[in-house]
């Protein structure tokens, strides 16, 4: 099965990078997820393209999603395409990972509401705000979705990602 990961400029590399390798590890295909097929590159610089545009995803297709934080969740917020496919993840209850400042594309996307969730303390108000319960941990899980809030909680955010996948 694959797994989507989305990509826009100015991504954190080792938001990224990290579950790129880790799905891969557990026997999944990881498949860089941009607005459009091309290179992104990272806060500090680093090129990546993505192998898909969002409008070419079948979610069907995929077991989970994982969004990287860095400042690149302030570009895809912005963009119908992500959000419908965040939304038809969360719908057919797949797993999303989500990470630092990722928790503003799932509010864009309208699906914090009653939630548990953390993420970077700069973006908890607006997580309160979106109708989240914010939690200072690690990682939350709600359902099927998993967050965390910064690169130190990559290792336990990847732990919980793979544990839902393997669920199902």
């Amino acid at each position: 099965m694959k797994i989507a990961i989305l990509i826009a400029d100015l991504f954190n590399e080792s938001e990224l990078i990290y579950p790129y390798y880790r799905v891969q590890e557990a026997g999944y295909q990881a498949v860089l997820v941009g607005a459009e097929i091309q290179e992104y590159r990272s806060k500090l610089g680093l090129p990546m393209k993505a192998d898909l545009a969002a409008t070419d995803v079948r979610p069907e297709e995929f077991a989970g999603l994982v969004i990287p934080g860095g400042y690149a969740p302030d570009y895809l917020r912005r963009l119908a395409a992500i959000l419908s496919l965040v939304k038809a993840f969360d719908r057919a209850l797949k797993p999303i990972a989500a990470i630092c400042h990722a928790g503003w594309v799932l509010i864009s996307a309208g699906i914090i509401n009653g939630r548990n969730v953390t993420g970077v303390m700069a973006i908890k108000d607006d997580l309160i705000n979106a109708g989240g319960f914010y939690h200072d941990e690690a990682v939350v899980i709600d359902k099927n979705l998993i967050t965390s809030r910064k690169p130190d909680d990559l290792p336990c955010f990847m732990k919980a990602f793979l544990e839902a996948l393997a669920k199902g």
